[in-house]
C-alpha cells in the first residue's frame, strides 16, 4: 500500500532564517503520525506547507498522490485542517459555524445538515450548539474547531497542537476523540511538545528541532536510540542558580548529558540509582535545594534530551 503522505526534501525559508529544513517523511494510511517537538521546531510551518497554506522554498510533497505544490486544490480535497489559532466567528453558534464551513466544503441541504448534527455529536457539543461561540470556554471552542476540520470526512486530518492553553477535562476529551476518529479509519497528523499527548496516540513519532528532523520511528525504535539509561530528574525551587551545578554534574562519573530547564535538571545516566547520592552531594556542596527527584526510563523526552542536548520545554 502507498503511503498517503509522502514529503520529500521540503525547506521553507525566510529570508536567512530556515523554518523547515530538508525534512523527508512518509504517513501510512490509518495511523496516527506526531511530530513531537518544542514551540519554534517547524512544526506549523510543516503542516502549513503540507496542507497548501504556504508555498515550500524548495521540496515537495504528495497527498493521496497529488504534489502540495502542483496540485493543491486536488490535496485540499482529501485534508482537514485543525489550526493551531481558533478559526471560529465568535458571534456565530457553534452550528451556525459548522454550516458556515460546511458550505465552503461545497456541502448542502440535507447533508450539510445531517453532517453538523453528527460533527456536534462526535465533539460533544450538541447541547452548546446553539449557543454563541464567544460564550464558550477555551476547551469548548477546541472542540468546535476539531470539528469543521471533519465536516467533509477528510482522508487525512492535520491537527495542530490542539490542546494548547485549554484544561485537564478538555485535554481528555480531545486525545479520546482524536483516537475515536483513528480508530474509525482517519489518518492523523498531530503536532504537539507535550511527550505525553505524543506517547499516547502515536504508531510512529517523528522528533523535530529548529526545523530538522532529527529522528522517527515507533516509540520503541526511538527509545532504542537513547539505549540502556535512565533519565534521573531532580526538581529544584525557583530561586536557586544552577549554571554551576550543571557543569559539576556534567563531570561526573557515569553522567551522559545534564540540562537544565525552568526549575528541574534532566540528567541521562547508565544507572539513576548509582549516581543519585553523588548528585545529591554536588548538589549540597553547590548550595542547591533539591525538592524532589523521579527517575525514568527511556522515554520520548530522553530521546530528545539524549538528541539535542537540551530538554524537550525549552
Amino acid at each position: 500500500m502507498n503511503p498517503i503522505l509522502q514529503a520529500s526534501h521540503l525547506v521553507k525559508k525566510y529570508a536567512d532564517f530556515i523554518a523547515v529544513n530538508d525534512i523527508s517523511f512518509n504517513i501510512e494510511e490509518g495511523e496516527i503520525f506526531s511530530l513531537l517537538g518544542p514551540n519554534g521546531a517547524g512544526k506549523t510551518t510543516s503542516i502549513s506547507m503540507l496542507s497548501t497554506l504556504i508555498a515550500a522554498t524548495s521540496g515537495d510533497a504528495a497527498i493521496g498522490g497529488h504534489s502540495v505544490t502542483r496540485e493543491p486544490m486536488a490535496v485540499r480535497q482529501l485534508i482537514g485542517v485543525v489550526p493551531q489559532e481558533i478559526a471560529l466567528y465568535e458571534d456565530l453558534t457553534a452550528r451556525e459555524n459548522l454550516t458556515f464551513w460546511g458550505q465552503m466544503y461545497d456541502l448542502s441541504g440535507k447533508t450539510l445538515h445531517q453532517r453538523v448534527d453528527e460533527v456536534l455529536e462526535l465533539t460533544g457539543m450538541t447541547e452548546k450548539a446553539n449557543q454563541r461561540v464567544k460564550t464558550y470556554s477555551g476547551g469548548m471552542k477546541r472542540r468546535v474547531n476539531i470539528g469543521v476540520g471533519l465536516l467533509h470526512r477528510p482522508r487525512l486530518l492535520f491537527m495542530d497542537e490542539p490542546t494548547v492553553g485549554i484544561d485537564p477535562q478538555s485535554r481528555r476529551a480531545i486525545l479520546d476523540s482524536v483516537k475515536a476518529l483513528n480508530q474509525a479509519g482517519m489518518t492523523v497528523l498531530y503536532t504537539t511538545h507535550y511527550m505525553e499527548e505524543a506517547h499516547e496516540l502515536s504508531d510512529r513519532v517523528g522528533i523535530i528541532d529548529h526545523g530538522q528532523l532529527i529522528a522517527l520511528g515507533t516509540q520503541a525504535e526511538l527509545t532504542r536510540q537513547v539505549g540502556e539509561t535512565d533519565t534521573l530528574i531532580l526538581h529544584v525551587g525557583e530561586e536557586e542558580t544552577l549554571e554551576n551545578l550543571i557543569g559539576v554534574l556534567r563531570a561526573l562519573p557515569g553522567v551522559i548529558k545534564a540540562d537544565r530547564t525552568d526549575h528541574t535538571i534532566a540528567i541521562i545516566t547508565a544507572s539513576a540509582e548509582e549516581i543519585l547520592a553523588p548528585v545529591i552531594t554536588k548538589a549540597n556542596e553547590a548550595g542547591v535545594k533539591i525538592r524532589s527527584v523521579d527517575i525514568q526510563e527511556p522515554d520520548l523526552e530522553s530521546v530528545f534530551l539524549h538528541l539535542t542536548g537540551r530538554a524537550l520545554r525549552d
